[in-house]
């Protein structure tokens, strides 16, 4: 189950999203692999990022290049 998803902020690659207690996650955003639900949500060629501690869900900027490599072939 997808609970937030959002874009990534320029050149950020720690989770930015605050809990109800107001305290920073910061965990680490990383490229993910992605069940059924995320590939009916934003289609099945897209990049997605997953925080590896919120699991928050995260697209990439549209400002930059892709630097995860995966699209580049």
């Amino acid at each position: 189950m997808v609970r937030r998803s959002c874009r990534r902020a320029p050149r950020i690659r720690s989770c930015g999203l605050k809990d109800a207690k107001d305290k920073l996650c910061a965990g680490t955003e990383a490229l993910v692999l992605f069940g059924d639900e995320l590939k009916e949500r934003f289609g099945a060629d897209a990049e997605l990022y997953r925080c590896e501690k919120c699991k928050a869900v995260y697209l990439p900027n549209e400002e930059e290049e892709s630097r995860s490599g995966t699209l580049s072939y």
